[in-house]
């Protein structure tokens, strides 16, 4: 998972614009803390010449805007930070740069400096606050903030990193007292148990889950271990309790066995499963012969928004987002035929209103034509009129034995009908727009669940969501 943090950076107090630009850049390239700058890359600028293109580019939009205010914002940092030993600091710097293309959308330089001198990884993403062409400027807009961390709970579901859980504002808690930096061993323990939460098959897939994830491994008579950052490999007897070798094996020894003891209860078993926690597994793997097809066949990114919607929703099994899906639609159904009931009955009082009107208008009309013995050359003169009085007859007609009501009792069922249909069209955006988002989210998350069953969807129900998304 990653948090997220957009931050202003504006010209310091006493600083001149150039020393500002470079003074933030040089921060961020630090090559202590980036391996030399290996862990640097950029977009549309030079990573050795940041803060002079920066700030050629920025001069550029003053002289076109010709404006110039103190204190001005002269670039913006993206903050990204990731769990320990959820990501090796290359794919942290493929994350942040995708994350960057995607929220600038292209239109900003940027560059994207991975430190590793934490006991996370993280990234500071430096964009400059004038676009390429020179013409416009970010604007920090309206919860830009959750705008990111949403882009960047995407890409991490992309990339098969679990996603930041949202917990209402009562039940966070305060920091009064902030921890020390962690400790090597606490951060191999932490490594330790993601590559265990994997279920490796032997020690042997158990260490090359820790090489994935940047460790060295010494083989001999005490298994060691060194990570980024350390001088000397420790051994993993040093680690504590549950993390010797043989606690380790024993630990693995259990999960093969576990293995087999679900697969023959799965059948059986009829709890619900945290279908959230299983998504993400399917993510996270992202290997095998049936993804490849689905993923080549379908939009990988149209299922992680699925992903998150579940999230955001706060669904974890797949009975709660079928159940969400069909009361959505059914009340919709229920709001929208409520809606076309009451615009039938309009037209109907606004058909009969005009009847009553031009019957009483065209009245005297034809009962001259009836006294003219329905004479043609009369009929002749008066068509339309006729006409007209006619059809308001073959209406009052269609009444039957019910009394013909007056314009004013017509006029007060129109005006009734009106307020009703008014107070209904905002609850049928409301449930329209919910409801659309389940059906899509539940059609996406099927076609996934589908892959970790090793079989395609069904075409002709393929055919019929397609139709109606």
């Amino acid at each position: 998972m990653a948090a997220t943090r957009l931050i202003a950076m504006h010209i310091s107090k006493g600083w001149t614009l150039q020393d500002s630009i470079k003074a933030k850049t040089d921060y961020a390239e630090n090559p202590e803390k980036t391996e030399g700058k290996e862990l640097v890359s950029s977009y549309a600028c030079s990573t050795e010449a940041v803060a002079e293109e920066f700030l050629l580019s920025y001069k550029e939009y003053e002289k076109r805007a010709r404006r110039k205010y103190d204190h001005e914002v002269i670039a913006y940092q993206i903050r990204q930070s990731f769990k320990p030993g959820e990501v090796t600091p290359e794919e942290a710097n493929r994350i942040g740069y995708e994350t960057a293309m995607r929220f600038t959308k292209g239109n900003h330089a940027f560059i994207v400096a991975t430190h590793i001198d934490r006991a996370h990884v993280h990234n500071h993403v430096v964009f400059c606050a004038s676009n390429i062409k020179h013409t416009k400027k970010f604007r920090d807009f309206h919860k830009s903030g959750l705008a990111l961390q949403k882009v960047s709970d995407l890409i991490c579901l992309e990339h098969g990193l679990s996603v930041i859980s949202p917990r209402p504002y009562n039940e966070r808690e305060k920091r009064t007292v902030f921890p020390q930096r962690e400790a090597f061993r606490d951060v191999i323990r932490e490594s330790i148990d993601m590559a265990l939460s994997k279920r490796p098959k032997d020690f042997d897939e158990f260490l090359l889950e820790l090489r994935a994830a940047g460790y060295e491994i010494k083989r001999g008579k005490h298994t060691a271990i060194r990570g980024k950052g350390q001088k000397r490999f420790i051994r993993f007897r040093s680690l504590g309790d549950g993390y010797t070798e043989a606690e380790i094996k024993n630990k693995i020894g259990c999960i093969c066995s576990d293995k087999k003891l679900n697969k023959n209860a799965k059948a059986k078993s009829d709890e619900k499963f945290d279908l959230l926690l299983s998504l993400q597994d399917i993510i996270a793997k992202g290997k095998g012969h049936g993804y490849e097809l689905w993923a080549k066949k379908y939009n990988v990114k149209n299922v992680m928004k699925a992903i998150l919607f579940f999230q955001e929703q706060g669904l974890r099994t797949y009975e709660e987002l079928a159940e969400k899906a069909e009361s959505s639609a059914s009340r919709f159904n229920e709001v929208s035929s409520e809606i076309k009931r009451i615009e039938k009955r309009m037209n109907e009082i606004s058909e009969l209103r005009g009847h009553i009107i031009y019957y009483s208008k065209t009245r005297e009309i034809y009962v001259k034509y009836r006294e003219s013995g329905y004479s043609k050359k009369y009929f002749a003169e008066h068509k339309e009129d006729i006409m007209v009085h006619k059809a308001a007859k073959d209406a009052f007609q269609k009444l039957g034995a019910k009394k013909i009501p007056k314009v004013s009792e017509l006029n007060a069922e129109f005006q009734e009908l009106l307020l009703r249909k008014r107070k209904l069209y905002p609850e049928y955006r409301d449930v329209k727009e919910k409801m659309t988002k389940y059906q899509i989210a539940k059609y996406d998350i099927d076609r996934l669940l589908n892959v970790d069953e090793g079989k395609e969807p069904d075409q002709d129900k393929k055919k019929e969501r397609d139709k109606s998304r």
